[in-house]
């Protein structure tokens, strides 16, 4: 019996043997020539004029011809060859394309050895991917902690001997995304809890984000073993659980922490004293500019982190401090030193408090110690709220209250003239030919 193929000669069939199988030429004149086992149906070997030689598959699928290459007999023994050709046979018979199938398992494979790549890519890499496409939605700060958590260290330090110790994180994220499992992160924890527990629960909290984010990644889905590694209970018991932060002057400690405060430098004595007597943000006042101030309105523009910008009062003895600074800059609190606006001065805050002689206060304790003193004069809670930036919490709050700016210049002035007494400091009065609107 003989198969008939476009192309290709007519012949016999004849059980393949290795020494047919490597005798067989093309014939002079011909491009190609054809052998057909008589074991395997449909397995045939073909050589070409040049001598190249390779097994083929051939046979009818869905009515349509079909041929496939099996490979080199080089590379393919005959016992291969031919239990390649009925599997081949068996796919046909059972409805499939070969070619589909091989291109099946080729993207499959492809795909397998993409998900191997992809679990053995360093956390790190796919952190620096994360802070950049999460960049737009953050603040500058809370993208500045996630760069700060995975910093190399050993930089030298800004301030004393010595250098920079490697961000919390960094340890636990230089290993491939596939290690990020629940034991390596109360490993880390346990490790972290006794010398920086803060930092470390921010860690913790930046992390278990970061791990939601990769599950839900098309790219890095898949090498996320423990979607939930950075709930571990045992990670959070081991950080231990925060507690609430109460450090705020008292009335009574005002004369000594004015006195002190005010030896320092004029840019961080300034910052200093409009950080108690405004109630704002550390990162707020820090980043206050020129051209956010209206001393003829009596206006500060701040930079709100959330709600984006909030206008308050500009009060007589901060509008006095404001106008003493030199203008070196776009800022207001800039130092002869820095071409930016001031760093977090935690340092001077802290020697400003030794020298006082009163328990140590954060720069947040400073913005606490505002709201807490504004209740010497019985300023309305909403008022308050305003002026420091909490968001309304209530109803009629929300939707019931539209202050003026006059309104909560009244009331601001009042707490400031509170400190202002209880630190034994004269307030400043307000201009007397303010302009008014005819």
């Amino acid at each position: 019996m003989a198969i008939t193929w476009k192309g290709a000669s007519t012949v016999d069939k004849i059980n393949f043997t290795a020494a047919r199988v490597a005798n067989f030429t093309c014939p002079p004149g011909k491009a190609q020539a054809f052998l057909w086992d008589a074991d395997a149906p449909g397995l045939g070997l073909r050589v070409t004029s040049n001598g190249a030689a390779s097994y083929i598959f051939q046979a009818r699928a869905n009515g349509a011809p079909l041929r496939v290459t099996i490979g080199s007999p080089s590379t393919w023994p005959l016992p291969q060859a031919r239990a390649k050709a009925r599997e081949l046979r068996q796919q046909i018979d059972q409805g499939h394309d070969p070619r589909e199938v091989k291109r099946e398992r080729v993207q499959q494979a492809a795909a397998a050895r993409a998900l191997q790549q992809a679990a053995q890519v360093r956390a790190l890499d796919v952190w620096a991917a994360y802070c950049e496409e999460r960049k737009a939605a953050w603040g500058e700060r809370h993208h500045h902690d996630h760069l700060v958590m995975v910093a190399p260290g050993g930089e030298p330090k800004k301030r004393g001997k010595g250098t920079t110790a490697p961000g919390p994180l960094r340890e636990l994220l230089e290993k491939p995304l596939s290690t990020l499992t629940a034991a390596a992160v109360e490993g880390w924890a346990k490790r972290h809890a006794p010398e920086r527990p803060t930092v470390a629960r921010l860690g913790l909290r930046l992390l278990r984000a970061f791990i939601n984010w990769c599950a839900a990644h098309p790219d890095y889905g898949h090498a996320i073993k423990d979607a939930g590694a950075a709930k571990s209970r045992k990670a959070r018991e081991q950080l231990g659980t925060p507690k609430a932060k109460g450090d705020a002057l008292q009335r009574e400690q005002l004369p000594a922490w004015f006195a002190a405060v005010r030896q320092q430098e004029p840019a961080i004595a300034a910052y200093l004293q409009a950080l108690l007597l405004t109630g704002a943000r550390p990162g707020e006042l820090r980043d206050l500019r020129w051209e956010d101030l209206d001393f003829t309105w009596k206006s500060m523009r701040i930079r709100d982190k959330v709600e984006g910008e909030r206008t308050i009062p500009l009060t007589p003895y901060v509008s006095t401090l404001l106008q003493a600074l030199p203008r070196r800059g776009a800022w207001v609190f800039m130092t002869a030193r820095t071409d930016g606006p001031i760093t977090s001065p935690n340092h001077q805050l802290t020697r400003t408090c030794a020298t006082a002689g009163v328990p140590h206060v954060t720069l947040h304790g400073l913005r606490r110690s505002f709201g807490t003193l504004a209740e010497w004069v019985e300023a309305p809670t909403g008022v308050v709220a305003q002026i420091m930036g909490h968001k309304p919490s209530a109803i009629a709050e929300k939707h019931y209250r539209a202050r003026p700016l006059d309104l909560l210049r009244m009331w601001h002035t009042k707490i400031e003239g509170a400190i202002l007494e209880a630190a034994g400091i004269a307030q400043p009065q307000e201009d007397a030919q303010r302009l008014r609107v005819v």
